[in-house]
């Protein structure tokens, strides 16, 4: 009998992405359309590299602005 273990999906689509970062698909969306966020696009699918989000996480927890207020200071 073969141990098993979770593994961790290569991509998310935009709802468990969303869930992983604990915001609203919305935020995540308006987040995606300014560029903030890494994402893929494979035909009308985006699809977001788990390991680029967590890295992106890291990153915005290392005392950068938050997007929204990163996204304010751009307009």
């Amino acid at each position: 009998m073969e141990c098993r273990t979770p593994q961790t999906p290569l991509a998310l689509r935009p709802r468990e992405a969303a869930r992983m970062l604990q915001v609203s698909p919305r935020t995540l969306w308006t987040w995606t359309r300014q560029g903030l966020l890494p994402c893929i696009k494979i035909g009308r699918a985006v699809l977001y590299p788990t390991d680029s989000l967590r890295r992106w996480l890291a990153e915005q927890a290392g005392g950068q602005a938050a997007p929204s207020e990163s996204a304010a200071s751009i307009q």
